[in-house]
């Protein structure tokens, strides 16, 4: 696997993108034909009603299958985060940071992490922000 680092650490998962694209396309096929059905009066509105419906439960169940999973990895980030900062300093991270920065901070390697997550807190930096400002990038292989 490829050291990651700023320019090539975020993770697209294609199969997910192609599972909207396939929701996308039922629901859209669905919408033309209860459209036609409606202005022909032919071929009844049972089908494309339960086509729609079941197009937006596939919509649902995709969209928070994703949503649960990076929720999970959040608090264990979180959990991660708090513990190494502990570890280095005996303190608890601040209670400031957003999970977005904490997020990004763990990109960070033990030896910038406290410095950085002080002046996220003081300059109210961005994950973009703190990502840039990291000099030596620990990789995360592990999320989602």
């Amino acid at each position: 696997m490829q050291e990651q680092n700023f320019k090539n650490h975020i993770r697209i998962v294609p199969i997910h993108t192609a599972t909207y694209f396939v929701v996308a396309l039922l629901l859209i096929g669905s919408l033309v034909k209860l459209y036609r059905s409606w202005v022909t009066g032919f071929g009844g509105l049972l089908t494309p009603l339960l086509l729609i419906l079941v197009g937006l439960a596939l919509l649902s169940v995709t969209w928070y299958c994703r949503y649960f999973a990076l929720r999970a990895q959040d608090r264990a980030i979180r959990a991660e985060e708090n513990l190494r900062y502990f570890a280095i300093t005996g303190k608890l991270l601040d209670s400031k940071l957003r999970m977005g920065q904490i997020i990004a901070l763990r990109f960070a390697s033990n030896n910038e992490f406290v410095d950085l997550a002080h002046k996220a807190v003081e300059d109210n930096m961005s994950p973009r922000q703190i990502k840039e400002a990291i000099q030596h990038w620990k990789g995360d292989y592990n999320r989602v």
